[in-house]
């Protein structure tokens, strides 16, 4: 493992640590998986990874089939 240091905007810096510390994330690894998406032509993710996907999309979410119908748009 390599220690490499990037320049970032504070404040996107920060956004992204507290969306990773909120969703038990890893920042270095999503660093690390974005490049490698860049570097594959189909980029593998880890199996943790993806069941931390799964689990935010199993959130509680409101089910709505017609978004005019229910907000009158």
């Amino acid at each position: 493992m390599v220690l490499k240091t990037f320049n970032i905007q504070e404040d996107v810096y920060k956004k992204f640590s507290k969306f990773c510390k909120e969703h038990g994330l890893s920042m270095s690894k999503q660093i690390e998986l974005f490049m490698r998406s860049f570097l594959e032509e189909e980029p593998k993710a880890r199996k943790e990874y993806l069941e931390k996907l799964e689990r935010i999309r199993k959130g509680r979410f409101i089910g709505v089939k017609s978004f005019s119908e229910r907000y009158g748009l």
